[in-house]
């Protein structure tokens, strides 16, 4: 594609690489048919060539419109149509550089502003999240119901962290969100390692991982997060930690773009590289690990949906690894028609584009359903949340299945002389 992107752009290096990204499409259009929002809305310019186009247009001087920024809005940045693309053209970080030069040359209107300033203001930070949640439970019932229902109930306290200490050593990332909405989720993961013969360690300084920043325009906000958290995790790193796990999918894949997040930070570079490299989604770590200390299933063979989030199988390219994972160990996956496409999540844009997040939901339970399994299994809690009550299945992250595994295999371990007091 030929393009004449503005001087001032190309003396830039977010306008070289655009350059870069739009030589590489042939606008072949494969992608529109694994785009969602193209699907929904048989728009072109709400699929991934019309916004590539977009794009382009801008970059090259053309005016910053309302409906410009209606259309790249809509894009859930669910990176299918990367996954899809022959040419390889980097999708993801095209429309990342497009809608921030939109943002400076088109100020939003004053609620949308609001609502994203809230956003960024309190979803990164679990304090003021567990605050706002807490005040939002009384009132659940009176909220709109695609927010209610992403209200869970005040549940029980999860257990104890694990204390063993073992001589293997991996950080991980708490989150921000998840602790809160999920705290179950890094505790299955610390006992499921702690079985392994491996400590998890968590380290209070690290924090948000900065997605939520980047997806909200705000690329210094979280740049910020990435230098505050390498310095967490950096000591530790030195010292021995083999590596940086993540349990929510789209932490992990910001983790592993730290390297391109900090490139032009010289302070940073070197250590954003080195912590992207030791970054790795907890299936990863469990793939090189023996399962069979876990035991198999839950007691018997279940029929388990699995939703792969857009961030595992096409932002860090690990399409099948959980399904696996799950198979190896006596469950039974049923088949998922058009596993490739968005839930809906896509961090905060359940909540910024609601109606559409609500129909990518609805058909995706549809999906999961058509199986007819006993519980749907994921590995980001964005996507859990978003998807919880409408359908009354069980939803679960699908590291609570491999430590429910475990304590079972445990109980059963235990002869009657074992469970008999002593006397």
């Amino acid at each position: 594609m030929q393009t004449r992107i503005t001087p001032q752009l190309l003396a830039t290096l977010a306008g070289r690489e655009a350059e870069q990204i739009l030589r590489s499409c042939v606008h072949c259009g494969f992608c529109t048919a694994t785009c969602p929002t193209y699907q929904l809305l048989g728009d072109e310019l709400d699929g991934p060539r019309g916004r590539i186009y977009q794009i382009k247009r801008l970059l090259e001087g053309a005016p910053a419109t309302v409906s410009l920024q209606q259309h790249l809005d809509r894009c859930l940045l669910c990176r299918a149509c990367e996954t899809t693309c022959p040419s390889g053209v980097a999708y993801g970080r095209l429309l990342e550089i497009g809608r921030e030069q939109l943002e400076q040359l088109r100020p939003r209107q004053l609620p949308d502003r609001l609502t994203r300033y809230l956003l960024r203001k309190i979803l990164p930070y679990p304090k003021r999240f567990q605050r706002l949640l807490e005040s939002a439970r009384p009132i659940r019932g009176l909220l709109p119901p695609y927010l209610a229902r992403t209200i869970p109930r005040k549940g029980s306290a999860p257990g104890e962290w694990p204390r063993s200490r073992h001589p293997r050593r991996m950080l991980l990332l708490d989150g921000c969100v998840q602790p809160v909405l999920a705290p179950s989720i890094n505790l299955a993961a610390a006992r499921v390692l702690d079985r392994l013969g491996i400590s998890l360690v968590r380290l209070p300084a690290a924090g948000c991982c900065g997605a939520v920043a980047l997806h909200l325009n705000d690329p210094e906000a979280a740049r910020s997060s990435a230098r505050r958290n390498i310095d967490a995790w950096w000591p530790a790193l030195e010292a021995g930690a083999e590596a940086i796990i993540t349990t929510a999918s789209g932490c992990g894949l910001m983790l592993k773009e730290y390297d391109r997040l900090l490139r032009e930070d010289p302070d940073y570079a070197t250590k954003a590289q080195c912590i992207a490299n030791a970054s790795r989604d907890i299936a990863e770590i469990l793939n090189h690990e023996p399962l069979d200390r876990l035991g198999e299933g839950i007691g018997r063979v279940r029929r388990i949906a699995f939703h792969a989030p857009c961030t595992l199988q096409h932002g860090q390219h690990l399409p099948g690894l959980v399904e696996g994972l799950l198979r190896q160990l006596g469950f039974q996956l049923t088949q998922v028609p058009d596993a490739h496409l968005c839930c809906g999540s896509a961090g905060s844009y359940s909540i910024l584009q609601p109606r559409l997040a609500r129909q990518l939901g609805k058909a995706k339970l549809k999906a999961l359903t058509s199986g007819r399994p006993e519980l749907i299994a994921s590995a980001n809690i964005g996507c859990l949340n978003h998807l919880q009550g409408m359908n009354g299945l069980p939803l679960v992250h699908w590291i609570e299945l491999l430590d429910r595994s475990a304590q079972h295999r445990r109980r059963s371990e235990k002869s009657p002389v074992e469970r008999r007091p002593m006397v």
